[in-house]
């Protein structure tokens, strides 16, 4: 369960991306998690260094998961800030360790572009999550016309570089394991979703 890319990448990581920030990004980011019912058990898959702390619900209980142990450390300086206490664990979203149906909802930002198997992920979260339960997600993906070709380019790049997928369908794909989409909000000419799902029983 390593992922060094990550590893290497946690301390420039938010210098790198606070110009989009800054524009539009944490407004996205604020929108996406006011999907999140209040009061509830929450999950967050690929926590990063922390960005989404600051817009978490009221909460029953919050865990925030993270491959990258480098990543868990700057968010661990985040979550003391935050009212909402949050529990930080160090694990695979591919292989969740927790037991059934143990949250109400759960959401990831930026994640699914970099699990190597998103199938299994999902899979994972519908296993956690509640029947029933929401799961958000903003995430880049493949843009629709012909946009989309120049992703599937940038994305033989990119996964060799950074393990990044620019030509994921991440919708197809939370459908295609079982998951109702409720809705899917386009933004930046497609390029990034924000994907409304209910776990249902299979």
């Amino acid at each position: 369960m390593t992922k060094p890319i990550y590893d290497k990448l946690a301390g420039r990581y938010e210098k790198a991306f606070a110009p989009f920030e800054r524009r539009f990004f944490s407004r996205w980011r604020q929108e996406a998690i006011s999907h999140l019912p209040a009061g509830a058990r929450l999950l967050e898959v690929g926590a990063g260094t922390g960005s989404n702390f600051s817009f978490y619900p009221q909460s029953k209980f919050a865990v925030a998961c993270e491959i990258s142990g480098r990543m868990l450390e700057i968010a661990a300086q985040k979550k003391t800030k935050n009212a909402v206490n949050i529990n930080l664990v160090q694990t695979d979203a591919e292989a969740l360790p927790f037991a059934a149906n143990s949250f109400d909802a759960a959401f990831a930002v930026l994640v699914f572009c970099s699990i190597k198997e998103p199938r299994k992920a999902f899979a994972e979260l519908q296993r956690v999550v509640v029947n029933g339960g929401r799961i958000i997600l903003l995430e880049h993906v493949r843009p629709p016309g012909l946009l989309g070709f120049a992703f599937d380019g940038l994305s033989i790049l990119t996964k060799a570089l950074i393990e990044d997928h620019f030509d994921r369908r991440t919708a197809k794909l939370a459908e295609e394991t079982g998951m109702k989409i409720i809705e899917v909000k386009q933004k930046a000419f497609g390029i990034v979703n924000l994907i409304v799902c209910e776990v249902s029983e299979v």
